[in-house]
Parts: C-alpha cells; structure tokens; sequence
C-alpha cells in the first residue's frame, strides 16, 4: 500500500482484500447504505447554484437475497466461529430475505475491517435504527462483545412525525474498539446556554464571565483548616476550609502545597480567584469560563446540526453527514498522521476532514460519480495542489482502460467519462435521456446573467454521421449553446462535416466556439483537451465546496466549537 493518501474505485470488499495490509488502520468510520426499498440516488446544485432536484441513478445497492448475497452468507458459515453462529441464527430468526442480504454482505466486510485495523484501532459503523440491532449482535461477533464501547445517538434532524409512533429523529453510531488498548483524546463541548446563564451568571470588570465555588467543606476541623481567615471563622458554621490545592499548584508549583491553608487563601485572593459577596458571606472561590474545558463528550449528540439546506458545505448528496460529525469522532479516536478509511465514503465527508485534520486517509467508493465528486470537493477544499497529495486506483487511466471499462459497464464509463469534463449526467427522472446523457451549467454574463448549458453526449461504440446530427437536434430543441460528443472512437471525416455545419457560438465577450465540439477519450486523457467554453466562465455543474483551514492543533486543550467552524467560504 502506497504512503499516499488514496481513492479507490471499485467493491470495498475487493479493494480490502487485495490492498488493504492487516493492521495499518488506525480508525474505520463506515455509513453503509441501507433501505430496502430504496434506490440510492446523488443529488446535485440546480443550474443557479442552489440545491438540486434532478437525481441520478448512482446504483441500485439494495441488498436483495440473490446468488450473490447467498454465496456471502455461505462464505460466512463456512468460515465458522462465532460470526458463522449469529448468521445461522439471524437466518433461522429472519428467513431470506434482503435484511439477511444486508447483513451477509456487512458481515464479510466487518470481518476485514476488523483485520485491517491495528490493535490501537477503533470502528464506527454508522445506521438507522432499523437495523442497528442486528448490527450490534454482528459486531459483537466479529470484535468481541467486551470490545463494545458505546452507542451513540446523534440527532439528525429536529422534527420528524411519526404515524402513530414516537418521530423517529435519530442515528445510531456503534463504536468498537480491536482491543482494550485504543486510542482515545478526551474532548469537550461548550456548555449549553441555558447552564451557562444558570451558572456563569457573574461578570468581572473584564467583561470575564465566571462562576462561584465553595472554598468550604462540610464538618468541623480542629487543624489548620479550622483556622479563622481574615476574620471569617468557619467552625461557626459547622465548616472547614477546603483549598483547591490542585488550583494552587497549578498557579504557583507543587511547592504551594506545603504553604499554610490560611497562606494559600492568601495568593489566591491575591490572583484574584476569591469572590467577595458584596452583601457579605463566606468568601467563594472564583472559576472563569474560559479556562473551562467544558463538558465531556457524551454518547448523545445534540450540539451537531443536520446540513441545512443553505449551509456552505452542503453539497447536494443525500446522506450527507455534517462534518463537524466527523470531526468530533475522528479527533477523538485517531491522532495526526494516523490512517483513516472510510470504505462507503460516498461525497468524501471523511476523506475531507481527515484531510484538514491531517490525518492519512483511503476513501472507496464503487461509483466512479462519487470519486469525481470526491475529487472535485478535494480541490475547491484545498486547492488544486491537494491532486500532488493523494492518489486514485481503479479509474480508467489510459485509453485501453476505458475500452475495458466500457465493455464491462456501459453505464459507470458514461459517468467516469462525464467527470473528466466536469458534467452531471442528465435527469432520468424527466423519462428517457431523449439524446441527452449529461449536461453542463455555464454563466458567461456575469454571476447575474443568464445561465447556459453544454449538453453532452456519451458513445462507447462505432461512431457515425447520424449521431451528429441528432446532437444538432437536441441543443437547438433545449436552446442549449453548446453540444458535445464524446467517443472512444475516432469521429470520422463526414462526422466532422457535420459538425463544422453547424457553425458557431458567439459569447457576450466576443469569442467564438464551436456550436457542436467532438472530442475523444484519447483527447481528454492523452492530449489534455477541454471543452471550448467562452472565458470568465462560472461553473455551476456541481455545488462548491468551501475553502477549508487546515486545523492548527492546540495541546493544551480539546474543546470543540462547531459555532466557528474550521471551515470557511472562499
């Protein structure tokens, strides 16, 4: 495996066996699809930018009971041991069906996850509560049911009704560990509002906001700590003093430790720690917000939001989960440098983050869609330098890969060949594609003009005259400026003509391109070319994913506030 961060295009289950080496993942995060009566669709921006209504067929990943699913779950059995055992009884228990499909096909791929972790790793597989239970048992199998750490429940959404049940509002993350021996950062979260007006209520002349503390203890002393203090006895309320001596060290070095009790009240009121009660009272020890840690990360995430429909890092995909999600799991359970795989990763969430987080990190995905969307995230992220710090296997590379490629799935070499030119593929939801396999968005007026669109046309096999002309047809039918044709094979002379006929688009800058453009794979792997857009172009075929701020790591505290994200707009 190389030392580069890499995507891989294919079946996860085929890429951890043939690349992924046991024991080099430090933590594994999986969001695995599942809905059984469902087909998976890739949302995109709408043409002007704001989120998008037309959906493609990425695939149909239903996990049905077929030969394939049968061959998984006889793969399991025959391996024996306890995860042979829980399969055996979840099929006597549920019969054949697709929540069987499902959990056959899980259960060969956790067996690799949990190889290819190191003994430090940690997994967080990631469902709804449909199937999370049969899940846990899986997982209890495959890690061991003393390797269980938590369930977590996030709050994905803030209203949800549910017909004649409670509304289903949450997601459940299922967090194992390979051993007893993990890693594991502590992290916080900033207090709630409502705790913080309750009890940091006090404000200093700093504008420091703080809270109060007992410097007492119940129960009578005859020591030092029974002492009277600057005319305040405690003993007379049946109390002792009772000094922060981990404060004090803290402040002054594990020497304050052998001052006096009535000493170390000293410098504390001196450091300005002791709050006088204005109407009098027993003096109270003082502690400011912000040197509060906050509170400990809990197994119930309420603090992070679902991606809002307007959010800046919401791309348009689905299942999408918030990246702060991520953030929080990733720092807590992986330090920088360390390995982090994500074998569903869909828009690239875990990719990215890892990434800012500087973090190694292998995404898979097997739609070449997502790859190019990961891709292209990557980029706008961090810029075109991030293409030097990773690398992609299993996409086509030279002509002859794209040959195989098209041979063996028609369908996945239209949608690589659609993200070489940076295209979404057209809506099938609109019926047949009517000549049209993708489209591109372009604004050559300024981000206030009209938009305009490239539609494009995908064939795999012998080329001719006709098919230009039924391009002609369809950009002058959807008053589309520009078509293109692309093709693995040469187009021929007469096809030239054809397209030389059709003449040209003038843009409002005074430049001229062709109104049909043919371009081959060997063009746009080999030689480099692009579609011939006017200049100034604004791309609007995929929504832009925010500038990110690579993460500057403070040692001294782990306390997280999503209010200010990491992440920015360009």
């Amino acid at each position: 495996m190389s030392g580069l961060n890499t995507l891989y295009f294919g079946d996860n289950l085929e890429i951890l066996r043939r690349y992924i080496p046991a024991e080099s993942v430090d933590l594994a995060y999986l969001d695995p699809p599942f809905k059984s009566d469902t087909t998976y669709n890739i949302l995109f921006a709408e043409k002007n930018g704001t989120q998008a209504a037309a959906q493609i067929k990425a695939f149909d990943d239903t996990w049905h009971w077929d030969q394939s699913a049968a061959a998984a779950y006889q793969e399991v059995v025959e391996a024996g041991g306890q995860v042979s055992q829980v399969m055996q009884a979840f099929r006597t228990f549920l019969g054949c069906n697709d929540m069987l499909a499902y959990l056959s096909m899980m259960a060969i791929r956790l067996k690799e996850m949990h190889r290819v972790l190191k003994p430090t790793g940690s997994l967080y597989l990631h469902c709804d509560p449909t199937a999370s239970h049969y899940l846990k048992m899986l997982l209890d199998a495959v890690f061991g049911k003393d390797k269980f750490r938590n369930e977590i429940i996030w709050k994905r959404t803030s209203a949800h009704s549910g017909a004649k049940r409670w509304g289903p509002v949450h997601d459940v993350i299922l967090f194992y560990t390979r051993s007893d021996n993990y890693t594991w950062n502590p992290l916080s979260q900033e207090y709630d509002e409502k705790y913080l007006a309750r009890f940091y209520r006090h404000i200093d002349e700093e504008g420091r906001r703080f809270q109060t503390g007992d410097l007492t203890g119940a129960g009578i002393s005859r020591g030092e700590s029974g002492q009277p203090w600057r005319g305040i006895n405690p003993t007379e309320k049946k109390r002792h003093w009772a000094v922060p001596n981990k404060i004090l060290a803290e402040l002054f070095g594990p020497e304050a430790l052998q001052w006096s009790v009535q000493e170390k009240l000293d410098k504390l009121d001196e450091a300005g720690l002791i709050y006088w009660p204005p109407e009098g009272g027993m003096p109270r020890l003082i502690r400011y917000l912000d040197e509060e840690k906050g509170v400990p990360i809990i197994d119930v995430i309420t603090d992070i939001k679902p991606i809002g429909a307007h959010a800046k890092e919401r791309l348009g995909y689905p299942t999408q989960k918030p990246e702060a999600l991520l953030e929080r799991i990733i720092l807590a359970s992986s330090n920088e440098g360390d390995l982090v795989l994500d074998p569903f990763c869909g828009c690239g969430t875990t990719v990215a983050v890892a990434h800012r987080l500087h973090r190694r990190w292998i995404g898979i995905d097997i739609t070449h869609l997502a790859i190019h969307l990961i891709r292209v995230r990557l980029r706008d992220s961090f810029g075109p330098d991030v293409e030097k710090q990773y690398q992609v296997i299993g996409e086509p590379v030279t002509v002859k890969d794209a040959e195989a490629l098209a041979k063996q799935d028609p369908f996945q070499f239209q949608l690589w060949a659609l993200g070489l030119v940076g295209a979404r593929p057209a809506d099938p939801k609109k019926g047949a594609d009517k000549g049209i396999d993708g489209r591109l968005y372009f604004h050559d007026e300024g981000p206030n003009g009209k938009t305009k669109q490239v539609i494009i046309s995908i064939k795999s096999g012998k080329v001719q005259p006709s098919h230009v002309r039924d391009l002609v047809g369809v950009v002058e039918r959807e008053n589309a400026q520009i078509g293109v044709l692309i093709s693995l094979e040469p187009p021929t002379e007469a096809m030239r003509k054809e397209a030389a006929a059709a003449g040209f688009y003038q843009s409002p800058a005074g430049t001229q391109h062709p109104k049909i453009q043919l371009l081959t794979i060997a063009d746009l792997i080999e030689r480099r070319q692009r579609i011939d857009l006017p200049p100034w172009t604004d791309w609007r075929t995929f929504k832009k994913a925010p500038r990110a701020r690579r993460r500057k790591t403070n040692p001294r505290q782990n306390n997280l506030d999503f209010g200010d994200s990491d992440v920015a707009s360009e």
